[in-house]
């Protein structure tokens, strides 16, 4: 597997600029260590365009997450990093089921690398979760993890299976 450090470089600047001082929920992590652990899962998946599946990990919660317009980012990394990155990103104006659900369509249409990246961003939030949750809320979360895996699992198999055990092993935080 090869793929261009520099595009990484590049993306990951980006990202670190664009979530600024914003850091990891229930943690003092800066919110680029997010991004880089996404990265880290999407790496060890075979068979991947792996530049695209590393710009859209590095970027995935750059248009969700921060005041990044899709235009600065399709000037920076071109049509189809925006086409995945805005895949990722959940409509605003919808209910949250619902913007779940359309997020999971609209990556369902795009190469596999884009649901690897949602796949590798789900295994890296199956960590323990933020001590204010709320039972309710990280079962919400688990079963979210699992429409998640049957949705998106066939495109990328090695990161759904990774995915089924985080699931699996999540149950002790419920």
């Amino acid at each position: 597997m090869t793929w261009d450090a520099d595009l990484y470089q590049r993306a990951l600047r980006f990202a670190a600029s664009a979530h600024g001082s914003q850091k990891v929920p229930g943690t003092g992590h800066p919110y680029v260590v997010h991004v880089c652990m996404v990265c880290a899962e999407v790496l060890q998946a075979p068979g991947l365009d792996t530049d695209l599946a590393l710009q859209c990990a590095l970027l995935h919660d750059t248009l969700e997450d921060t005041d990044c317009s899709a235009e600065a980012l399709e000037a920076a990394f071109g049509p189809a990093v925006l086409q995945g990155v805005q895949a990722l990103t959940k409509r605003a104006d919808l209910p949250k089921p619902e913007a779940m659900a359309d997020s999971l369509r609209r990556i369902q249409a795009c190469p596999p690398e884009v649901a690897a990246v949602k796949l590798a961003d789900r295994i890296t939030n199956l960590q323990e979760p933020p001590a204010f949750w709320k039972a309710e809320k990280r079962t919400r979360y688990r079963e979210e993890a699992r429409a998640i895996h049957a949705a998106l699992a066939p495109a990328c198999p090695f990161l759904g299976e990774r995915l089924a055990r985080k699931i699996e092993s999540y149950g002790e935080y419920l």
